[in-house]
């Protein structure tokens, strides 16, 4: 089988021809059909994250179908269409597991990451970390879903908003442009808020009530004008646009930070006090998480924006995806069916 991997931290992408492999008890094999593109690809292609090892197959946004099932697997019959997520299942024995609190897993392998991932022809994961893909929706569709699909749609379900309540997107982009759509099916009167005019037609194309150009007014200002945001899902990876964004929280509202920035947010004890406003992290979600937005996506009609390339050319789709010349989303596919 062909795949596309790393042998060093910051080595270039490698194609290779490996053996099949053999799902151990409690795996199953997948045959890829496609497999996103993300900057949390990075990770393994730059080194940038405990537990890799090389050589590693980065992608963990994966579509395909159950191609072998190990010993000791139920639930799960070859030719299942499935999905594999950031999530690589849970060891079940941790603290967060007997907590129920499976994301947070202590020893859950991340394919692509700490496991070989979806650059390939097949790939070998554990039960648990499968998610079920409806008829319905083209592999190619349902890849990037695995990850950023299953951030934004679990981060604003969980947000606490209620219908009809005011909920920001902070950004259009990769993560964003799904996180608009899901805002406005999920019922909430939804502001995107990104930099220039040139975004405020997508905006509308993709279902937003209100667009906000960060560049041309104050955007706490202008959520407050509004009412205040139940919530805002920032998915940008510019602190300063987190921070300028915060003031825009009505009471008891959350920033809800899922894009990954190395800076810190300029926040002070008051903007926190003064009605009750808090900042949350957010992780994407387990395998019956990814399910759940792969069913809500086929229901309501939430697309990814993609560009897609053949296996081969992996290093030319990141590329495109890291210098943000995707628009949105970078998916490879295999010409397996």
């Amino acid at each position: 089988m062909r795949v596309i991997q790393v042998s060093e931290a910051g080595g270039s992408f490698e194609l290779r021809e490996r053996e099949i492999p053999e799902p151990a008890p409690g795996e199953v094999r997948v045959r890829v059909q496609a497999c996103g593109v993300c900057h949390s690809d990075s990770y393994a292609k730059e080194g940038r994250f405990p537990g890799v090892s090389y050589p590693v197959v980065p992608g963990h946004e994966v579509a395909g179908v159950v191609d072998a099932v190990g010993e000791g697997v139920h639930g799960w019959t070859v030719g299942e269409r499935v999905g594999v997520g950031w999530f690589g299942g849970n060891c079940g024995h941790c603290e967060p597991c007997r907590r129920g609190d499976l994301v947070n897993c202590q020893n859950k392998p991340i394919p692509g990451v700490t496991a070989d991932g979806g650059y390939a022809d097949y790939l070998v994961c554990r039960a648990a970390a499968l998610a079920r893909v409806p008829d319905d929706l083209p592999a190619e569709e349902a890849a990037p879903l695995m990850c950023a699909g299953v951030t934004t749609f679990n981060a604003l379900r969980r947000s606490g908003a209620r219908a009809g309540g005011l909920v920001a997107v902070l950004g259009i982009g990769g993560l964003g442009h799904l996180g608009v759509q899901f805002a406005v099916r999920l019922g909430f009167e939804t502001v995107a808020i990104a930099r220039g005019k040139e975004k405020e037609e997508l905006a509308g194309r993709l279902g937003a009530h209100h667009y906000i150009d960060s560049e041309a007014e104050n955007v706490a200002e202008a959520l407050s004008r509004l009412g205040g945001a139940a919530a805002i899902l920032a998915t940008v990876t510019s602190a300063s646009a987190m921070s300028a964004a915060l003031g825009g929280l009505g009471a008891r509202g959350k920033l809800i930070v899922v894009g990954a920035s190395g800076d810190p947010l300029t926040v002070t004890p008051g903007q926190l006090i003064g009605g009750n406003r808090s900042i949350h992290g957010h992780a994407s979600g387990t395998s019956m998480d990814s399910q759940d937005t792969l069913a809500f996506s086929a229901l309501t009609a939430v697309r990814p924006m993609i560009e897609t390339m053949p296996l081969e050319q992996a290093a030319d789709a990141y590329e495109r995806m890291m210098s943000n010349q995707a628009r949105f989303r970078m998916v490879l596919v295999t010409g397996s069916s």
